[in-house]
């Protein structure tokens, strides 16, 4: 477990840096969208050296698998392609913070219904004020 949390940490790291380094690509070259294809590329030939690392069998199961299950493509798309077009006229922490306001509501949601196949960790009381609190943090951010 401390290595699973320490690997997400880490990836919630690079997130705001991840939206200003693309934020500052896009400016620089005058193109938010393009600066995205860039970041794409960039992630497809990362993850084709991980999947061949790992056997690239499994991408033979992709056909077979349920379509809705691409639409995490797209979400990333969406993603990327408005935190670099955002962000810049935002600011990073101020676009970060709502995306991370929307990861808590969505993140709740999936856990408490079980959704996509995810561990069912039902929305109590204590989590929901733990959730409230993490909202309100997001807020007050904003505030200062």
């Amino acid at each position: 477990m401390p290595f699973y949390a320490l690997t997400m940490l880490t990836a919630g790291i690079g997130i705001p840096i991840l939206a200003a380094l693309n934020a500052a690509l896009g400016a620089r070259i005058g193109s938010p969208a393009s600066a995205s294809v860039v970041l794409f590329a960039v992630a497809f030939l990362c993850a084709c050296v991980v999947a061949l690392t790992q056997g690239p069998s499994a991408l033979g199961k992709v056909a077979a698998a349920p379509k809705y299950l691409l639409l995490a493509g797209a979400l990333i798309a969406f993603y990327v392609l408005t935190i670099t077009a955002i962000a810049p006229r935002f600011g990073i922490g101020n676009a970060v913070f709502f995306v991370l306001l929307g990861q808590l509501i969505s993140a709740a949601a999936i856990d408490h219904f079980g959704l996509f196949g995810a561990q069912v960790s039902a929305l109590g009381p204590m989590r929901a004020a733990g959730i409230a609190l993490m909202a309100v943090g997001v807020f007050l951010t904003q505030k200062a």
